[in-house]
């Protein structure tokens, strides 16, 4: 399978905010953003992968840096980082634009984590990604280390996953308003 350059994988996407997309702070919501973030990132592991479908299989972290407003654009730039053998770690970006004065300012950046798969719904290998630019191989040399944290992370939740109840909390016979 060969190798592809990260600029392939690389989508934009800008927008602007309205005013349904506010949270009480006059602010943008996080969930729009996440929205946002969720949606260029599986154009992204597409364009990477070459596939119909490709699945989030994590969203690793948001990290929220500024809020966006009313006033400002908002664009999402993301792009494949960092592959395993089945996964693709999606780099996202956004930079919000005040739209009166012109001023950018990097307003948040997230990892997310993607799989694709074949006409049967099974994961299939990816190719690997060549980074060119100082921003790409500084992401990708940290990749390893960001993939490691996931795994360690996915297996904590395995255990979580089989000491944690399914029962509905109204039927535990507890009082659940002490």
């Amino acid at each position: 399978m060969e190798s592809k350059r990260t600029k392939e994988s690389l989508v934009i996407n800008t927008d602007q905010v309205m005013i349904n997309d506010l949270n009480n702070y006059n602010t943008l919501f996080g969930g729009v953003l996440m929205k946002k973030l969720d949606n260029n990132a599986t154009l992204s592991a597409r364009r990477h992968a070459r596939v119909k479908e490709c699945v989030t299989a994590s969203t690793d972290s948001i990290d929220f840096l500024h809020p966006i407003h009313q006033t400002d654009s908002v664009c999402v730039e993301s792009f494949v980082s960092y592959t395993g053998n089945k996964s693709m770690e999606i780099f996202c970006k956004v930079i919000a634009e005040d739209m009166i004065t012109g001023e950018r300012r990097m307003a948040a950046t997230a990892f997310l984590t993607f799989v694709a798969l074949d006409e049967n719904k099974k994961a299939i290998k990816v190719p690997n990604v060549i980074p060119e630019t100082e921003e790409e191989k500084f992401l990708y040399q940290s990749g390893e280390e960001r993939a490691e944290r996931r795994h360690g992370r996915r297996e904590h939740s395995r255990q979580l996953t089989e000491i944690i109840g399914l029962e509905k909390p109204w039927e535990k016979g507890e009082d659940l308003y002490v």
